[in-house]
């Protein structure tokens, strides 16, 4: 498919999609699985006890737990060596049922303990049954570039309570990997494509404009409508299916035997249509942005299932709008996630990836170096699998496609089909759903995460460096110097231009799991008076609780200042004279032993912290209740995704009246095809 069908003049590579609503009727996984980490046994511990000659005699080691488990208050029902100095420590429960984390604080202070961990279960990766899952080489782990969406899944499934929306060209409805007599994926959704400046609704190729019909009608651009004033930029091409390509990535019905796995085997996608024949307006786009999370749109009624996750496959060319950055900024407050593809040209980001506060997202080839058509530079937050072909020879297969779901008609819906190796599928914008979807994993085990917290955990959750290629002459990527400063061949990634590092599934799960320190302070302070720290704010992930505060000074490191209660929630210390300046810091530990920390600033006149005051009171999000309503028409309806609703023209008009309808958006998707010089070259 030719990249020039996606680009605009004016701002060709804005790529939006928001994340759907995580759905309960999904089968569920494996039973082996479970869906997130239990509470630590409340009487097995493993230990390691501290070398020393005379204790490492084996004949000692039995004394030395028992005499550990006597200072620790503990009575002691079983106790062997595992090996190189660990051994397995059983306990009696105690009076009053007392936490394994308590117990966990006694023993780990003992000054002859290097470490004690609970003795936890472990279980079997949740392997979906999926019969194309083979082929999802994305999700798996034996690429470099894979995500490992197995090891997530051995932690999470997924929430009923997190929604996704995908702003996009709508989707089919009728496909039976988001949709069954079993199970469905999709909430109603919205079609915010208004009429065109002509006053016509070619567009939108549906005969209307704003709609409660989110389905996807076709996209396909003939060679009639490129005589048409509205689309002459444009390139004759077949329908794209491109909002199902997305929603598949999101969230295809998992483990139910059919077709492929979504990254999310439960929640919701909210399907919200922006693109139509040759992409889609800003002010539509904006208008969805806003709508998808909750905020009210005129003409339009409002959304009953605001997403926290919003995934924008789509983009232009361009510095991020002034429009688009206060509607990030907007829902950036709100707590939700806008996750954005880099484009596809090569150059640098597009927009609205490049805004401040979105999580934008460029391409790697499978083996992790950056896929020649990703676009690049400082903003990307890190990147993710884009697919890419390998072979460049005519009729061979693309080895490394990004599978999802697909339509087999040229135009108008047909069967409902998935992409594979000869009807391919690569793109940045493949590489934002699969970021969108763990972002919905991380929320599912911890809903108190913000957009800005997603994004950071998501980072830290990267933790295997961008690998060199084996190819000496592959060079390294670099900031681009201008638009025309194209990188349209493979190159070795950095953190400079591809983010903090490769996207992985499991270790952003685990990063959700860790509690979120929170800090209140003092709104006034006076040299030498007490300033009180609070971090009762804090809050463990879903299903855990904080077991432990602990206030330290990090500086100065001579002479420190005394804090007051520094191993509980609340703690103070008295205000230095000026110039003098005290940082501290809190860290919060949960019953499992994970972590989170925040840095406190303390001068003569005042307090500060970048941790929140409060970290929320949803770790566990509330399950989002929806139920499929019957087409209201065949017409109005073609898919199951309901109809009706009103013209906004109104709204549309003060819009393009603001300066917001200038530009016109497009997917980003490519294929080997492209004209573009080494788009899927080398490996």
């Amino acid at each position: 498919m030719d990249l020039a069908r996606f680009r605009s003049p004016l701002l060709a590579g804005l790529m939006i999609a928001a994340l759907a609503p995580a759905h309960a009727t999904a089968q569920q996984p494996d039973a082996r699985q479970v869906a997130s980490p239990a509470a630590p046994p409340a009487g097995r511990f493993i230990v390691k006890l501290r070398s020393n000659a005379v204790a490492d005699a084996a004949h000692a080691a039995p004394e030395r737990i028992g005499a550990l488990a006597s200072r620790a208050g503990l009575t002691l029902s079983e106790a062997h060596h595992i090996s190189s100095g660990i051994h397995l420590m059983r306990v009696q429960a105690q009076p009053g049922g007392e936490p394994a984390a308590a117990m966990l604080v006694r023993l780990r202070a003992d000054p002859e303990v290097e470490y004690a961990e609970p003795d936890q279960r472990r279980y079997a990766y949740a392997t979906p049954d999926d019969p194309l899952f083979s082929g999802q080489w994305y999700l798996q782990h034996t690429q470099a570039s894979a995500v490992n969406a197995l090891g997530a899944w051995d932690l999470t499934t997924g929430s009923a309570g997190v929604v996704i929306a995908d702003l996009d060209t709508g989707v089919r409805f009728d496909h039976p990997d988001l949709r069954d007599a079993s199970a469905n994926r999709l909430l109603a959704g919205y079609d915010m494509i208004g009429p065109d400046p002509d006053g016509s609704f070619t567009t939108g190729n549906n005969g209307h404009g704003r709609s409660a019909d989110a389905s996807d009608p076709g996209d396909w651009v003939s060679s009639s409508d490129t005589k048409n004033p509205l689309f002459t930029s444009c390139t004759v091409s077949n329908s794209s299916w491109h909002g199902t390509r997305v929603a598949g990535i999101l969230g295809a019905i998992t483990n139910n035997q059919t077709g492929i796995a979504g990254m999310a085997w439960s929640g919701w996608i909210l399907p919200v249509r922006v693109l139509g024949k040759c992409g889609g307006y800003d002010s539509d786009i904006l208008a969805a942005m806003a709508w998808a999370a909750g905020m009210h749109v005129t003409g339009v009624p409002d959304n009953p299932y605001p997403a926290r996750v919003l995934n924008m496959s789509l983009g232009a060319a361009g510095s991020c709008p002034a429009a688009y950055q206060q509607i990030v900024d907007e829902l950036v407050v709100a707590g939700v996630l806008v996750v954005v593809s880099a484009g596809n040209e090569g150059g640098p980001v597009d927009a609205p990836a490049n805004c401040i506060g979105v999580a934008g997202i460029a391409g790697l080839r499978q083996v992790g170096t950056k896929v020649g058509f990703s676009s690049l530079g400082p903003e990307i937050a890190l990147s993710a699998p884009a697919g890419n072909c390998v072979n460049t020879g005519a009729g061979q297969p693309c080895l490394f496609s990004i599978e999802t779901l697909t339509n087999s008609g040229t135009t108008v819906p047909a069967t409902n089909i998935y992409t594979d190796q000869t009807s391919f599928n690569v793109g940045t914008s493949f590489s934002a759903p699969i970021v969108a979807g763990i972002a919905g994993l991380m929320l599912a085990v911890n809903g108190n995460l913000t957009s800005g917290q997603l994004i950071a955990r998501l980072q830290s959750g990267a933790t295997t460096p961008f690998p060199l290629s084996s190819d000496s002459t592959v060079p390294a990527c670099h900031i681009p110097a201008g638009p025309s400063d194209l990188q349209t061949r493979e190159c070795n990634c950095n953190t400079s231009v591809c983010g903090a590092g490769m996207a992985n599934a499991h270790g952003a799960v685990l990063e959700a799991l860790r509690p979120i320190a929170a800090v209140a302070l003092p709104a006034t302070v006076t040299a030498g008076t007490n300033v009180t720290l609070d971090g009762s704010g804090s809050a463990a992930a879903c299903h855990a609780s904080i077991s432990t505060y602990q206030w330290t000074v990090v500086q100065p490191g001579s002479n420190p200042p005394t804090i007051q209660n520094a191993n509980m929630a609340q703690a103070s210390v008295l205000a230095p004279s000026a110039p003098a300046t005290y940082t501290l810091m809190l860290t919060v530990t949960d019953a499992a032993g994970r972590t989170d920390s925040a840095q406190v600033i303390v001068t003569s006149s005042s307090a500060r912290t970048a941790a929140p005051a409060r970290a929320g009171s949803n770790a566990c999000l509330a399950a989002v209740s929806y139920t499929v309503p019957p087409p209201a028409s065949a017409a109005s309806s073609p898919s199951g995704g309901g109809g009706g609703g009103a013209l906004d023209v109104l709204s549309v008009l003060a819009l393009v009246l603001a300066g917001l309808a200038s530009a016109v958006l497009s997917p980003y998707n490519s294929r080997c095809a492209a004209s573009s010089q080494g788009r899927c070259a080398r490996r």
